[in-house]
């Protein structure tokens, strides 16, 4: 299947890291990895972050004008060499498709949404003309997955028939983390002598960005479940950055010394950390799973997440390791114990994990779910 992927919010050729742009990738990797002939069909961003009608009627307009010059560059092409489908990635108010719907009604070609969300309030508001855009987007869709939990409510009275909207399980490139699990104790020892850590404590990480609200509500329970666990050897690594950032350090305060801040780090060295670690911890207050999760479990250690949004569509709660009581420090102090008092739970949990991931969470199995999903939509 030859298909034109478009990302409105932040295309995949993105300088700029964001799990946006990482999920892009990856969903492009899942379509390549099935068999199918994928190309970037623009690279052109639609988001208006301030929510101003003048900005977007111009993105609108020069969006218009894209896709009607790819639809002069498609007709000149062979028949053999057109898309057969549209695959858009992430549809919102703030950064609407205005390419793929055009271009996918000229050729007569399947136009599909991953990820899309509609936002009631905002029919009115300062964004009502991505707003409006999104609904008639939707409407015309051929089919549209879901990746988060909670999108279905609101997206699925949208579209034509209920029947359009699949579901998508979460899901990464695993072989980084799966390779560095194999290393997992040369990985230690050189975190160790890096940060001067004791090898025998138990290793406690986390991976956020430290945005105001959700985020810092997150560490502030994540600080509260630790303070009160001082006797127990541990030490919390912190990978994360972001305008947030006193605030995150007040909310860890109360755990002293024992937090070691590693700042924001390149992707491609987190692999090494997770590994290094002995297990992983994220309230995950009001939030989708995130790929930190995935991450973790993919690296063979444990996690601890609270029990909301979309983590227990990634964690198996007792098996991979615990979910918590949403918003809830004692109940979350409680998992975290039973994990640094117990050597060989971690151990059971984290090869369990590190298993799930393999057979249930990676690239292939990705592509190979929308294979099916997608197969027939193409003649």
């Amino acid at each position: 299947m030859r298909v034109a992927f478009y990302a409105p919010l932040k295309p995949p050729a993105s300088l700029t890291p964001s799990g946006d742009r990482l999920i892009a990738r990856l969903l492009m990797a899942g379509l390549e990895s099935s068999g199918n002939q994928v190309h970037l069909a623009s690279r052109f961003r639609s988001y208006d972050r301030h929510g101003d009608a003048r900005r977007q009627a111009r993105i609108k307009l020069i969006g218009e004008r894209i896709a009607d010059r790819l639809i002069r560059r498609y007709r000149a092409m062979s028949a053999v060499k057109n898309p057969q489908l549209w695959f858009t990635y992430h549809l919102f108010f703030k950064a609407p498709d205005w390419i793929g719907p055009r271009v996918s009604q000229a050729l007569g070609i399947p136009y599909v949404v991953a990820e899309a969300s509609f936002a009631p309030k905002q029919v009115d508001g300062p964004w009502a003309i991505g707003t409006q855009a999104v609904v008639e987007t939707l409407a015309m869709a051929d089919l549209v997955i879901g990746m988060s939990v909670g999108d279905a409510e609101c997206v699925r009275p949208l579209l034509s028939s209920p029947d359009l909207y699949a579901e998508l399980r979460p899901f990464i490139d695993v072989e980084p983390f799966v390779a560095a699990h194999q290393k997992r104790e040369a990985h230690r020892r050189a975190l160790s002598q890096r940060l001067g850590l004791d090898m025998d404590d138990t290793w406690l990480l986390t991976v956020a960005m430290m945005r105001h609200g959700d985020k810092v509500e997150s560490y502030q329970i994540l600080g509260r479940a630790l303070e009160s666990m001082m006797i127990a050897s541990w030490r919390l690594l912190v990978v994360g950055s972001g305008p947030a950032t006193a605030d995150v350090e007040t909310a860890l305060s109360g755990c002293g010394s024992r937090v070691l801040w590693l700042g924001e780090c390149e992707h491609d060295r987190l692999p090494a950390i997770y590994a290094a670690c002995d297990a992983f911890l994220w309230p995950a207050v009001k939030e989708t799973p995130g790929m930190c999760f995935l991450e973790a479990q993919a690296a063979g250690i444990p996690v601890v997440g609270g029990r909301a949004g979309g983590v227990p569509s990634v964690v198996s709660d007792g098996e991979t390791g615990f979910l918590t009581a949403p918003a809830n420090a004692t109940d979350f102090r409680a998992a975290t114990a039973r994990l640094i008092d117990d050597n060989n739970l971690r151990r059971l949990m984290g090869r369990a994990a590190a298993r799930r991931m393999a057979e249930r969470h990676t690239v292939v199995a990705a592509g190979n779910a929308l294979n099916q999903m997608l197969g027939n939509l193409v003649a």
